[in-house]
């Protein structure tokens, strides 16, 4: 029997009681979650206690569960046995489904328990749940936004950047998980955390598309895109975007890493941070126009770079 066998355990079964201090928790075991249950179950096990992860898709959790991870058959059980509890879901949608529900982690609070949700949302909507179950939990199930940058690269390397916001005392609890997964930095209160990555996204879109349109540029004039995007590594125009997606440019090669149409929401949500600072943006129409136009064309589940061959195809020869 493996080991992720031995310790699933069927569908309702309590998760048994430790003698350990209170663990953290896990939901969400995409791509970006696996590799950070990997770490957060190493930190875990340094501090005398456990990681419990939970999932829709539970044969997502094998490595974790390999690596020391306990199971929880619901966000209800997890909660029972964890003070901070790491949310990698997609939405705020996805978030409620967590939380709400018989078999949701408000039903199985009992103590004060920090809700991290480390997904790109609303900055207003983040507010209004962390309100909203800080309400119906009678204090005890506090929110923390830490919206995270660097990719699955950056979760495998334990290297992202971690854009956190909520009350000092709530943040503190949580710190010390998120230092297990990157670097994490205490921006303000919550909601704070999303304007970050909204700002980050709109730089990101930004730069995406510059690299895209000036790939175009080059190879159309004849130059050879290898050695252009090398060069300008060295120069102004270098990032780690162009380091990480360079080799994609000189391919052609669109498989997916971040698919493209995430940029829609992510753009909707910098819209929404601009509005909320009284700032008339420049570049964030046109970005959005982009975005959305590509993904109109069947192109958004393709990776961002995929703005090199949208205009490429959308440029007369």
């Amino acid at each position: 029997m493996s080991a992720p066998d031995r310790l699933v355990p069927g569908p309702g079964t309590p998760v048994p009681a430790s003698t350990t201090a209170r663990g953290v928790g896990l939901v969400g075991l995409g791509a970006m979650g696996r590799p950070m249950a990997l770490h957060l179950a190493r930190a875990a096990a340094e501090r005398g206690t456990e990681l419990v992860v939970t999932t829709r898709r539970p044969a997502t959790a094998a490595a974790a569960l390999a690596a020391g991870a306990r199971w929880a058959a619901t966000p209800r059980e997890l909660a029972a046995r964890c003070d901070v509890v790491v949310a990698m879901v997609p939405d705020l949608p996805d978030v409620r489904a967590v939380t709400d529900g018989e078999d949701g982690l408000l039903a199985g609070v009992a103590g004060p328990t920090v809700l991290v949700v480390g997904a790109t949302v609303s900055p207003q909507g983040v507010r209004d749940l962390g309100g909203d179950l800080r309400a119906r939990s009678a204090g005890r199930l506090r929110l923390v936004d830490a919206p995270v940058s660097g990719g699955v690269e950056g979760a495998a390397a334990a290297t992202l950047s971690i854009m956190v916001g909520g009350d000092p005392e709530d943040v503190a609890r949580a710190e010390p998980w998120l230092r297990a997964l990157g670097r994490p930095v205490h921006l303000g209160p919550l909601g704070s955390g999303e304007v970050a990555k909204a700002c980050n996204q709109l730089v990101v879109a930004a730069t995406t598309a510059a690299l895209g349109e000036a790939a175009v540029v080059a190879e159309r004039a004849g130059l050879d895109l290898a050695a252009l995007l090398d060069l300008l590594g060295s120069g102004y125009a270098g990032s780690r975007l162009l380091e990480v997606k360079k080799d994609k440019l000189v391919a052609h090669d669109h498989s997916p890493a971040s698919p493209a149409r995430f940029m829609i929401k992510d753009l909707a949500f910098a819209a929404e941070a601009a509005e909320g600072a009284g700032v008339v943006p420049a570049l964030l129409p046109a970005l959005r126009e982009l975005y959305a136009a590509l993904t109109t064309a069947g192109l958004g589940d393709l990776d961002s770079t995929v703005v090199q061959r949208y205009l490429d195809e959308h440029s007369p020869d």
